[in-house]
């Protein structure tokens, strides 16, 4: 971009010059080349930056090559330190830029990896940069969890019950949220909890307190359909809940200066990192609350994230969870969308694009009434309306799903559904099963359910002479289903393949789900709307992959936590991008990876189609073998123990 360009975007008014050609002179602005060389300490080689920008005590350099290489960012940075020694006061945004396409890379105040801006890929005006500053807070993953787990304890021991401690705290964020933005604060100190402690002493009641929160969400839910059921809900399972009832102003007080300097303080809400924090402790609250049901599988925030790469959400993408409970894969598509849309665009285009994602975007379905619940105070802790989620079954809700018109579907379905809560026509072959306790099929009837709406919407696509659409669904299921354990989830698979094609099955870490669910799961990837056989007879090839192992470990009261590296890298990411590039590349490894032309009568999982790598056996793994079999024999009664 030329120099004029920069100009005109940043603001002209703002550009500051004291030589010919409109750059800026530090030997000028010290008032000699003596006068410089005394205030840096040192000799200099560069004093010239092509452009200078100020604004209050925000100032912009920025440097112009046709092609900059590596070696000019130490140029900008001799210009970085002239500017500390004769400005001493100014915050720097440092900027180099080609003249000849748009490429550039920017810093703030500091020109180093920490400091460097990965996300500014574009110029902008100059309220962007000095926007840049106005982040105080700071984002500190490994202290929100200690801090969620000391919080659920505390919640514990005040008596509020497990079950609605996530809401109940997701609500009260959402309320001191509103707080400080109303308060203008950007840095939680002790000035922060006073002026909290002081709003809290005014309150009448504990009484006043609970119509203050009540009075935040409604304002939040402006707009949202089922506005009144949203309102009634939290009435009805948190405001309104004895327990919550009983807590007396000094308690209210404590948890919420415990929420606003252990939690709050340490997520920067306007990030893409700090969204994802967010996310992470929601997730983390819902896991320390929900160990007493066995049967709840929250999906873990590492897992969600790699489902939407595998999908390749973005923020022109509808993306659908049509079984969403606390709204895990929603939050997780719709921050993914939120930072697509900022890549490169100004901040107002970025928030034309960002509210188009919020309205347009997102779409869900809960039937349970709390996860219902959960699952809005989510969105709406993520700066959505929510006014996309349905309080309904999904097998009710076709037409929200047609309406929602779903580039992408991400699902955690029930793997205990009741056989009575799914329609007649997929249990005709059920036997007395459907008329059992749990769904047989163990969650595949959700995706079969899904398929025909789909086949539905593209015959009609093809009536309208529109070409047919092809949907990305990746969906967490028991591994029983990518083994076939019974005739009736065999079934399901071959009628599945008939319309869709099986992209890829990963088998993912026995413990993915501690400490809620004991279950082992897979993730499968279809392509709703093309058949798994192509035209010519043949089957598509399905990619397996053996993704046991992602980088995280059992931590007392803090469940699987992420590992890092000595440099500091995350363990999970290197091993998350390893998992894409396979299955981008079909690439086949032994001890990681297949790729099989399958048939639903097949076993769809890696461990059945990958060879073994035997240069990671030790004498370990053959003395465990011996050792099972032993046991096995024993069991058995073919030899006996002396």
């Amino acid at each position: 971009m030329d120099r004029v360009a920069i100009v005109n975007i940043i603001g002209k008014e703002y550009l500051v010059s004291n030589i010919e050609g409109g750059e800026y002179s530090y030997v000028a602005a010290a008032g000699s080349k003596h006068k410089l060389e005394k205030l840096l300490g040192h000799a200099y080689k560069h004093f010239k930056v092509d452009l200078r920008f100020q604004k209050e005590d925000v100032t912009i350099l920025v440097e112009t090559k046709q092609n900059f290489v590596k070696a000019d960012e130490a140029q900008l940075e001799e210009y970085l330190e002239e500017e500390r020694a004769v400005h001493k006061t100014k915050k720097i945004i440092c900027i180099l830029a080609n003249t000849t396409n748009t490429k550039m890379k920017v810093w703030r105040s500091v020109m180093d990896d920490d400091h460097f801006l990965k996300e500014e890929l574009i110029f902008d005006e100059m309220e962007h940069y000095i926007r840049l500053f106005d982040i105080n807070k700071s984002n500190d993953r490994e202290r929100v969890l200690k801090n969620t787990y000391k919080l659920n304890e505390m919640l514990h021991k005040k008596d509020i019950d497990e079950k609605l401690r996530s809401q109940f705290v997701g609500t009260i964020l959402l309320h001191i949220k509103k707080l400080i933005k109303n308060w203008g604060i950007t840095y939680i100190s002790t000035e922060a909890v006073s002026r909290m402690n002081n709003y809290l002493n005014s309150m009448t009641s504990e009484k006043s307190i609970r119509a203050e929160i009540e009075t935040t969400l409604s304002d939040l839910l402006d707009g949202s359909a089922n506005k009144a059921k949203k309102i009634e809900l939290l009435q009805k399972n948190v405001l309104g809940d004895q327990k919550v009832k009983k807590l007396t102003k000094k308690e209210w007080e404590e948890i919420f200066d415990t929420i606003l300097t252990d939690i709050y303080r340490y997520i920067d809400t306007e990030s893409s990192e700090g969204q994802d924090i967010l996310n992470l402790f929601f997730i983390a609250f819902n896991k320390y609350t929900g160990k007493a049901d066995k049967n709840q599988a929250f999906t873990p925030d590492h897992i969600t994230d790699f489902m939407c790469r595998l999908t390749e959400v973005d923020c022109h993408k509808k993306v659908l969870d049509a079984t969403c409970g606390s709204g895990s894969f929603l939050v997780q598509a719709l921050v993914k969308e939120l930072a697509d849309a900022r890549k490169g665009r100004t901040d107002k285009e970025s928030e034309q694009m960002m509210q188009k994602v919020r309205l347009e975007n997102i779409y869900g379905i809960e039937v349970e009434e709390k996860a219902y619940g959960l699952s809005t105070t989510n969105m709406l802790i993520h700066g959505d309306g929510n006014s996309n989620i349905e309080f309904a079954s999904c097998f009710d809700s076709e037409s929200f799903i047609k309406k929602a018109d779903p580039d992408i579907i991400l699902m955690n379905p029930p793997y205990n559904a009741k056989p009575k809560s799914i329609p007649e026509k997929y249990k005709t072959k059920w036997g007395k099963a459907k008329d059992g306790k749990e769904d047989p099929t163990k969650g595949l009837v959700f995706i079969h359910y899904l398929s025909d709406i789909i086949k539905s919407m593209n015959e009609q696509r093809v009536k309208d002479c529109k070409p047919r659409k092809f949907v990305k669904l990746a969906v967490l299921l028991p591994l029983q289903c990518a083994i076939g354990t019974s005739s009736i989830i065999n079934d399901e698979k071959i009628a599945l393949l008939q319309d869709n094609t099986l992209d890829a099955v990963f088998s993912l870490p026995a413990d993915m789900f501690y400490p809620g669910s004991s279950v082992n799961a897979c993730c499968m990837l279809f392509t709703l709307g093309q058949p798994h056989v192509k035209p010519d007879g043949t089957a598509r090839a399905t990619f397996f992959g053996y993704c046991k192992e992602d980088g995280f470990i059992k931590k007392k009261n803090l469940g699987r936590v992420e590992q890092f590296n000595p440099d500091g890298t995350s363990k999970w990411k290197i091993i998350e991008d390893e998992w894409l590039y396979a299955f981008e590349n079909k690439s086949v490894a032994d001890g990681k990876s297949a790729v099989q032309a399958v048939t639903g009568d097949d076993e769809w999982l890696c461990e059945a189609y990958m060879k073994t790598d035997y240069t990671k056996l030790t004498e370990s793994d053959f003395q465990q073998t011996l050792n099972n079999y032993l046991s096995y024999l024993i069991k058995k009664g073919e030899i006996y123990e002396a």
